[in-house]
């Protein structure tokens, strides 16, 4: 992957939102935090791309293109996948 930007939106103290933060830094990945409960824009982007708030939520910029990919589990298991490819 070539340039790809990642950013997790997430509300602190949320225990799927920490499981995925500690997986990102065990990987040492560059992940942007964006904390939905204390920015209004963050929520707003959040909820027009999916219709709701829940977190975490991995935002995948790249080819002009954005994913939103929900799902810790499924958040943890595509960064393990792309690890390499992200470095």
């Amino acid at each position: 992957m070539t340039d790809v930007q990642l950013s997790l939106y997430r509300i602190p103290g949320c225990p799927f939102c920490i499981r995925v933060e500690r997986h990102i830094r065990a990987l040492g990945l560059s992940v942007e935090l964006r904390d939905i409960s204390r920015d209004p824009d963050h929520r707003r982007t959040l909820l027009d791309a999916r219709g709701r708030k829940t977190t975490p939520v991995l935002r995948i910029d790249r080819d002009g293109q954005s994913t939103f990919l929900p799902e810790s589990a499924d958040i943890i298991a595509w960064l393990s996948e792309h690890e390499q490819e992200l470095r």
